[in-house]
Order: C-alpha cells, then structure tokens, then sequence
C-alpha cells in the first residue's frame, strides 16, 4: 500500500490508524485511503487489539431501558461505535431508575471502557476500582473519576421553562421534582427555583414523585388541592410525570391549559400522544451517546476529551398558555 501510494510506511499506520489529522496532509491521506480502495484492504482488528491489548468493547450502564431516552442514547453510542469497530454491551439496572449491580466478575478482562448515566453510578463501584477508563453522561463535570464527561445544559433548558411560564403571566408555580438522588434532578431544582425568585414569582410548593404516570397523577393532585393559592402551573422533571399531571387536573375538573399549564421535559414520545401536546425541552438524546461514544475513544486512542455540553431547546405545544385572571 505505501508502494502504490507513493508514502512511507510509518504514514500509511497513521492514515489508517487514524491518527494523522496534523501531521500529514489530507492529500496525502487521501491518495493512502485510495490505495487501501484499489487494493482491498481491510484493517485486521483481532490482530490490532491483540497487540494493543484491546477487547473493543465498550460498556454502556443506563437505569432502565423503559425510559425511551436511554434507548436513545444507546442508539447513538452504538453508530459511533460500529464506526469504530468496536461493540457496546448494554446494562440496563434490573431495579429500574437506580442503582444498578456491576454485571461482570471481572470488567477489566472483558472491557476496554464504560459510560454511564449518573442515574445509574452506584452500579460503578467494582468498574472503577478496576481502573477501567470512565465516560460520564449527565453527571456532575467536577466528578474526579471521570475521564471525560458529556452533559445536556439541563439548567439553560429549565430556565426556558421558567422564561416560558413568566412570559405568559404565571406567577404561582409548582415544582413536580423527580424523586431520584441525581445530578440532573438537582440542577433542575436550582434552576427553577433561581429563575422564578429571580423574577418575583413563586415555586408555591414542590412535591417529590416516582418517574412514573400514577406518581405524577399523585403529586400533581397533592400540588393542586394543597393549603394556600392553586398554582396556575406545573413544571414536571419529566414527560411522564406531566402526563399524570394532566390526568390529575382532568379528575379534579381542570382544564389544561385554560385553568392550569403543564410543561414536562425530554420530549419523549408520550408528549405528542397526550392530549393536549406537552410544552417540553428536548433533549438531544442520541447526540448524548455518540458524543460519549467518542470520549471514550479518545480515552482509549491516549487523549484528555475536553467536556461536552450539548445545547437543548423548549418546545411549545398546547399544554401551556396564558395565566387564568
């Protein structure tokens, strides 16, 4: 190959290996991937990972794969993946969102590195204290163990909730707050809190409930029929939490959004099968595996990946509208 392309050995490895970005030019690259076309070759990667040491296995730890945004982003880790020769194991936590157990005896004889959703760190502990090389998702970017990290810009995304509500009039608001110890679930929190305060309105209660619809439907009802004035809107950590929500106002004879607007975040399927539409923030789930994806090789390949931040966006439906007089 290097004969036909008309380059030194030494710059065929880069080019294959695809380390040569800096230190050969991209005409230079072309005419050796053009050469390995005219040539047929393949890269043997039993024999490179045999040498390098490498099972090319990635693990992917996630709650729950109930929750269609981990199925999301396992879809994106898995095409960076595949583009990279390389498979991806995913585990799920038996118990839902949570906690997950370490699923191998040993990681580090079937592993080359692990990303995890910080839902599911506790499911960590045997992975890190076998020095595999760690990508977090949605998790605090000062974690030590952490050698890369990739984050949604989750406050930025409730703050576009709280710009939302105030901009049309609602003053009186309730905090429907995900029942889980995570990063995510915390920032939400601050956010909310922050940016109403901020702008003179009030977070009239916050009421902790289970990811899932009849939580929601429960805290939503407890939200509304609770002492002192009727908040005139309900943000939800989540679309699921925001479909019991609506269910709740229903039962109580309620109309959303004329008596009471609903947001909900993620953009899960369920927030265009509800009637009405979810007003969410989309999270580019997909987008958050494969940038893990790539951390992770990066990791592998010897570099420091700088921190990730993917940007999200509000979507307005027809579950928020003006603040009843």
């Amino acid at each position: 190959m290097a004969r036909v392309a008309g380059v030194s050995q030494a710059t065929v490895s880069l080019v294959m290996g695809d380390k040569w970005r800096g230190r050969v030019s991209e005409r230079t690259a072309e005419a050796v991937r053009t050469a390995a076309r005219e040539l047929g070759y393949r890269p043997n990667l039993a024999a490179r990972n045999l040498r390098l040491g490498l099972t090319r296995t990635a693990l992917l730890v996630v709650p729950a794969l109930t929750n269609e945004f981990f199925a999301r982003v396992h879809t994106g880790a898995a095409r960076v993946a595949a583009e990279h020769g390389m498979g991806v194991v995913l585990y799920p936590s038996p118990e839902g969102t949570g906690p997950a157990r370490d699923p191998f005896a040993s990681s580090r004889a079937t592993l080359d590195g692990v990303i995890a959703s910080s839902m599911a760190a506790e499911a960590l502990t045997d992975i890190r204290a076998g020095g595999l090389p760690l990508v977090m998702l949605d998790s605090d970017p000062a974690r030590p163990e952490a050698a890369g990290t990739v984050n949604l810009d989750i406050a930025d995304g409730t703050r576009q909730v709280a710009r939302h509500l105030l901009a049309l009039g609602h003053r009186r608001i309730a905090h429907l707050a995900a029942d889980v110890d995570s990063w995510t679930f915390r920032v939400r929190a601050r956010a909310l809190t922050e940016a109403l305060t901020s702008a003179g309105a009030a977070v009239v209660r916050s009421e902790p409930a289970a990811l899932t619809v009849a939580a929601g439907l429960s805290a939503a009802e407890r939200a509304l029929t609770g002492p002192g004035p009727r908040p005139t809107a309900l943000v939800c950590d989540d679309d699921v939490l925001a479909a019991g929500a609506c269910k709740a106002a229903r039962r109580l004879g309620l109309r959303v959004p004329d008596d009471v607007s609903v947001t909900g975040f993620d953009d899960l399927a369920m927030a265009t099968a509800v009637d009405p539409e979810l007003t969410t923030v989309r999270l580019p789930a997909e987008s958050v595996g494969e940038a893990g994806m790539r951390a992770l090789i990066k990791v592998l390949d010897g570099e420091d990946p700088a921190p990730v931040t993917l940007p999200v966006d509000l979507i307005v439906r027809d579950s928020t509208t003006a603040a009843p007089r």
